[in-house]
């Protein structure tokens, strides 16, 4: 039975270890992860900074997303953290990681997962460009 073993929305820095260790498994022969960052363009505009936040119900959207993932996918456990708050170029905004039998199902199960958080879960943010001006997404 595939485990959703760690899921977080936090105001701190995120820790790629943590979630690697919370999908490890000796009987995984693939783990994938995937680590979004903070770029410093948007649509060709220079982004200075940008600010994340996220509607209370968030981390029970991301529940749900990730439960769905596990029984539709075939894989060993989940995890996803997402980073809200004040974050610079560069900083670490999310990260999820899949574990599988098999690569196919880890990379399978970890795109559904960025995909879907990214689809359903209420976060968003708002980037500041080098102008000055300011857009929400």
């Amino acid at each position: 039975m595939p485990i959703v073993r760690l899921l977080d929305i936090r105001d701190a820095p995120l820790s790629l270890d943590e979630v690697y260790h919370a999908v490890s498994d000796s009987s995984s022969g693939g783990t994938c992860l995937f680590i979004g960052t903070v770029r410093d363009h948007d649509g060709g505009d220079p982004v200075s900074d940008l600010s994340y936040s996220s509607h209370p119900t968030a981390l029970d959207r991301l529940r749900d997303v990730a439960e769905r993932i596990g029984t539709e996918e075939d894989v060993v456990a989940l995890a996803a953290t997402h980073r809200i708050g004040d974050l610079a170029v560069g900083d670490i905004a999310v990260v999820v990681g899949a574990s599988a039998g098999h690569r196919p199902a880890a990379f399978s199960a970890c795109r559904r997962l960025i995909d879907e958080l990214k689809l359903e879960v209420p976060v968003w943010k708002q980037q500041t460009f080098a102008s000055g001006d300011q857009a929400w997404l």
